[in-house]
């Protein structure tokens, strides 16, 4: 067989249908028939199941029974669109504004009495969240953390940013979270702090070799779950994008529920937990 022969016989492209960086066509045969809507899911205190579903995250926390999840733990989307496959008009500041305080009321009535609420966000909209956690929840405190991508900011009017903000609510005076476990546990020290309870979190988190940017720091979110949850507990995010929170969740032996309304980015997440 001539080298001319031998070279058609090789396929043009090793993957010609992958339509997201990192997912096969092995990978799509074997996540998309498992894909479940949100609308599709129906659970009560006695039939929870862990899983990732399609669909928005309002929906999704309501088919989550009353007092039924441990913890909450998300990045709220800060450009979300009006409708789902709706890609040219975003929503109002009005509107996100009601948009929050309706997934947050829900989250509240799913919320354990004991449980806790995380909730990760920018400065531009912390004061807003501050003030919608404070109708629903018993705020704890705001931890602020040295976010490495916010630094990237080259056409800032000002000094750029490099903090994020995290919103630590509770249901209840009677929640979760272990001060001891916090102390102690070497994994989760503060390099740079003397003071490992402290709300001020200067250390750079690094991210997983696998993570798309945009991402979570898996290491913030173990830091977390360590603190407000066990073995077992249940954790919820309704913004799950490619699964960090439940990546982080199924590595330390607690349940997991994600939500996300991006297929693609599901799809992800769910190659991703099922390798964790």
């Amino acid at each position: 067989m001539s080298g001319m022969e031998e070279e058609q016989l090789n396929p043009l492209f090793s993957n010609p249908l992958e339509p997201y960086p990192g997912l096969s066509v092995d990978d799509l045969n074997r996540y998309l028939p498992a894909i479940i809507k949100s609308e599709e899911v129906s659970m009560t205190l006695d039939t929870m199941k862990e899983g990732m579903f399609l669909g928005d995250a309002l929906e999704g926390l309501k088919r989550l029974p009353d007092n039924s999840i441990d913890v909450i733990l998300t990045a709220p989307p800060v450009s979300p669109r009006r409708e789902i496959g709706n890609q040219n008009e975003k929503m109002t500041l009005q509107e996100y504004y009601t948009w929050n305080n309706k997934w947050l009321q829900e989250s509240q009535r799913a919320l354990k009495s004991t449980g806790v609420i995380y909730l990760l966000c920018g400065w531009r909209f912390s004061g807003m969240y501050h003030a919608l956690l404070s109708d629903y929840f018993r705020v704890q405190t705001r931890i602020t953390w040295r976010d490495r991508k916010a630094g990237n900011q080259d056409d800032a009017p000002t000094w750029f940013n490099e903090i994020g903000d995290i919103w630590l609510a509770t249901k209840t005076g009677d929640f979760v979270f272990d001060k001891g476990m916090v102390a102690n546990e070497k994994k989760i020290q503060a390099s740079k702090s003397t003071n490992n309870m402290s709300n001020l979190w200067l250390e750079y988190f690094t991210m997983g070799s696998d993570q798309e940017k945009g991402d979570l720091p898996e290491m913030m979110l173990g830091k977390i779950l360590h603190a407000s949850s066990f073995k077992l507990s249940w954790i919820v995010d309704p913004f799950m994008r490619k699964g960090s929170v439940g990546v982080a969740a199924k590595s330390m032996g607690r349940r997991f529920i994600g939500f996300e309304t991006d297929q693609d980015s599901l799809l992800m997440a769910m190659k991703r937990i099922d390798q964790s």
